[in-house]
């Protein structure tokens, strides 16, 4: 084609000359610029070149407007109609072929250039896209999320209790109603297949007391060894000669103490049962043990208590101690002033007590030796051999 020829209406020669070259003005960033500084001229460069098509196709058709190139000649979509009926003039005819690969990475990354290299966004719709895919991004993040966590919480309920370094944790049931204890026990008892060691400071009432009488003699009968340590004041409650009996015709080894440090029960030596309680007040309940470790420590409390005490002998009066070990230093002096034939007021002189306090504790002692009256206890000590 000539020169002197007109040219065809269309898009003009350097849009054409664009494909396959770079785009004009790309060469005018410096080259150690760094690849952002490159970047940034070579899309600017696409839009000028993209400017130009549109311009120069608007120009060759009478009658219509310049198109609206938006940020440097662009638009957001790129859906602009050609007067002509042909293909929209779009950001895909100005191509990025020749660029750096670090340029054309930058560009892609911030959606500013299709990874076809075949379109040009303007920075509205790249934001857009950018902040859609970070959102979509952001959703699937918080799914798997909170999947992760609901296993982590469904695999933490299937860990054991934690323990500390070197410690043993122990298992504990707390009980402040009496019944349910009682209930609790009668679920152990069978349970029990070797050993019972029980302590008594005191017994329920009758009724209770026959029904734990049926229980322990069906465990005994079962072959479990059976020691039961009471204090003196506990035999004398209704009904608690009779059951003690009973227990030891049944096989029970039974020792009788001035007193006992608390009710405590011990089943094979794994599960302490004991009284939670301060002094008389019976309301704060009673606990239950769990473990072989703490069992043992109370298994030495029961044997310390357990040595010191007396057998009991069948058809002895309720209360009466036995042996000289039933009676305290102190009561053992008093029953040796008693027997040289000291007055009450010499005595209580001689130990720093006030006569009323001699007084109780005389009464205390006629009872203990099963006697009626301060001469017969002194008969009593001097042969139970209190005295000297």
């Amino acid at each position: 084609m000539s020169a002197g020829e007109d040219r065809p209406t269309g898009r003009p020669d350097a849009a054409r000359a664009g494909r396959g070259q770079p785009p004009p003005g790309a060469a005018a960033a410096p080259a150690d610029g760094g690849t952002e500084a490159r970047a940034r001229a070579a899309y600017a460069a696409l839009l000028r070149q993209l400017t130009v098509r549109q311009a120069g196709t608007a120009g060759d058709s009478p009658g219509t407007e310049p198109a609206s190139t938006g940020m440097g000649g662009a638009e957001p979509d790129g859906t602009e109609s050609e007067p002509d009926g042909t293909e929209p003039s779009s950001p895909g005819d100005a191509t990025a072929d020749d660029l750096p690969e670090d340029v054309t990475r930058w560009l892609t990354e911030r959606r500013l250039l299709n990874p076809s290299r075949a379109g040009v966004s303007s920075p509205e719709r790249a934001v857009v896209e950018l902040l859609t895919d970070y959102r979509e991004r952001l959703a699937d993040a918080c799914t798997t999320l909170q999947r992760d966590l609901r296993a982590v919480e469904d695999v933490t309920r299937l860990l054991p209790p934690p323990r500390l370094h070197g410690h043993d944790t122990v298992p504990v049931e707390f009980f402040t109603d009496r019944d349910q204890l009682r209930k609790r026990v009668d679920e152990f008892h069978p349970l029990t297949r070797h050993e019972l060691l029980a302590m008594r400071t005191t017994f329920p009432e009758p009724e209770v007391l026959e029904e734990s009488l049926v229980t322990d003699l069906r465990l005994l009968a079962r072959g479990a060894s059976c020691r039961l340590l009471v204090s003196a004041s506990a035999l004398r409650r209704p009904g608690a000669a009779r059951y003690v009996e009973s227990v030891a015709e049944a096989g029970a080894e039974v020792r009788v103490a001035t007193s006992v440090p608390l009710y405590l029960l011990i089943i094979d030596r794994e599960l302490t049962v004991m009284w939670a309680g301060l002094g008389s007040d019976r309301d704060r309940g009673d606990v239950a043990l769990h473990g072989s470790l703490i069992a043992a420590c109370f298994v030495q409390v029961f044997e310390h208590s357990w040595a010191a005490a007396s057998p009991h002998a069948p058809g002895a009066p309720a209360g009466r101690a036995q042996t000289a070990r039933d009676y305290t230093p102190r009561e053992r002096e008093v029953l040796a002033l008693l027997a040289t034939g000291a007055k009450d007021e010499s005595i209580a002189r001689r130990l720093g007590i006030s006569e009323r306090t001699l007084r109780r504790l005389m009464t205390q002692l006629v009872e203990k030796l099963g006697v009626e009256s301060r001469f017969a206890a002194g008969v009593r000590a001097a042969r139970l051999g209190l005295v000297d």
